[in-house]
């Protein structure tokens, strides 16, 4: 067995692992190592990471508690038990201190020296982690459900639409479009491929309301003359990235999102959401955003 097969919990049993909205069985990793904690803090959900750190600072207590007991009635005022111990132990690591109970022999005046310890550092931590979530930068971009091909200008176009929930002002917007699919080498190897697929205009300078890329399905084009069986054999996906500055944060947003080749509308546009009304104000329908429709050849 290698060194890899060890480590911290040795190897688990196979798990789920999410990319995106899609699943993977994942063989042969470990569930747990001490250096990932910051992500799993990172992304866990808000009632799993408060859930968590309620459940880590009962459990500190617990522990000092237990420590207080070992000695010889180390705490003034503290009746015999764990209950007064326990909530001795709050106050100390909280560094609140009601002056009811309070160390009166060595032993309780080192051990509450090492809560005072930890508590301290579980605060930092946790005020950092805190600060982290929220102050974490989050693009609300809306990507169209599904994509679509239709004919632009005379020319077969690939087209994702895009929004910005937010309504501010998102500068110097860029966006990516990829496809991935399945190749075969000359030896019979087969392994996942990406190519990027050339936009008409890739770069927004003002990214507020909505933004459809196009990618012109031309002689050049890595899906040119494919149709939809086609990518099914290839097992075809194509990805959206997308990045840009907030103007209100000054921070950089990205976003994405994954479809897979059977979530293209063939010979569709998208449904128009922007408009000006008889005042001469400019609306957009969020209804209508992932909506498509047929397109129409005029005779």
């Amino acid at each position: 067995m290698t060194e890899n097969s060890h480590g911290f919990g040795g190897m688990q049993r196979p798990r789920i692992v999410k990319i995106g909205e899609r699943e993977v069985v994942a063989h042969g990793l470990e569930r747990w190592r001490p250096g990932d904690l910051y992500h799993y803090a990172m992304t866990a959900s808000w009632p799993l990471f408060v859930g968590t750190f309620a459940a880590v600072y009962m459990a500190v207590n617990c522990v000092f508690a237990l420590l207080y007991d070992l000695g010889d009635r180390p705490i003034a005022n503290a009746r015999p038990g764990f209950e007064d111990l326990f909530y001795f132990s709050i106050e100390t690591l909280a560094t609140v201190g009601y002056g009811d109970m309070h160390p009166q022999t060595r032993y309780g005046h080192w051990v509450a020296t090492l809560e005072i310890f930890t508590g301290l550092s579980i605060t930092a931590a946790m005020t950092g982690l805190v600060f982290a979530r929220f102050s974490r930068p989050r693009a609300r971009v809306m990507f169209a459900r599904n994509p679509v091909i239709g004919t632009v200008n005379g020319s077969a176009t690939l087209m994702v639409r895009m929004a910005n929930a937010r309504h501010n002002m998102i500068t110097d917007a860029t966006a990516k479009l990829w496809m991935t699919r399945l190749e075969t080498s000359d030896e019979g190897i087969r392994f996942r491929r990406f190519r990027e697929l050339a936009l008409d205009r890739s770069a927004n300078p003002m990214f507020a309301l909505s933004w459809t890329i196009f990618h012109i399905i031309d002689e050049t084009s890595p899906i040119h003359g494919l149709d939809a069986d086609d990518l099914a054999e290839v097992e075809a996906s194509f990805v959206v990235t997308f990045s840009g500055l907030d103007e209100t944060s000054a921070q950089q947003l990205n976003a994405r999102a994954l479809y897979d080749h059977d979530a293209i509308n063939w010979n569709h546009h998208y449904v128009d959401i922007l408009g000006v009304d008889d005042e001469g104000v400019t609306r957009i329908d969020y209804r209508k955003f992932h909506d498509t429709r047929p397109e129409t050849h005029d005779a």
